[in-house]
């Protein structure tokens, strides 16, 4: 199969097929003319690729779940672990839909009275602030400067 034909067969474009290639995700078996060729079983690894992609593997990751002769070898644990990212971010973005949602519904007079608004913004906070956990120690402050 030339590569014009796995690209309109995979979806994926003529010059991400050759950066795949490049990156040694995919192999052409050989040229006609100026066209790579490619074996059927290429439609495969590109759904596979497509699939790493979709849960979050970076390409290097994607690349090492294949065997030399290009069939998968895929690594159980980098899996679970990927897994286990992707369950934290859904109990992240659950809890910040609940709180949203309670949000717009919040019979508080004033939605910073609203204890639950305000552990939506500790949420947020935290996320902003690059993970930082409520209870760790704040950073120590210098004194201020004293005025003659």
């Amino acid at each position: 199969m030339d590569i014009s034909e796995v690209a309109r067969r995979s979806g994926v474009s003529a010059s991400t097929l050759r950066f795949y290639e490049q990156k040694g995700l995919i192999a052409s078996v050989g040229r006609r003319g100026l066209r790579r060729q490619f074996a059927s079983g290429v439609l495969e690894q590109l759904a596979l690729i497509a699939l790493g992609r979709s849960a979050g593997l970076s390409l290097d990751e994607i690349a090492r779940m294949f065997g030399a002769d290009g069939e998968p070898r895929i690594d159980r644990q980098l899996l679970a672990n990927k897994a286990e990212e992707l369950d934290q971010a859904i109990r992240r973005l659950t809890a910040m839909r609940d709180g949203l949602r309670h949000a717009a519904a919040c019979p508080a007079p004033s939605h910073m009275e609203c204890p639950s608004f305000r552990r939506l913004l500790g949420l947020a906070a935290g996320g902003a602030m690059g993970g930082r956990d409520r209870k760790a120690p704040a950073r120590k402050r210098r004194p201020a400067p004293k005025r003659p």
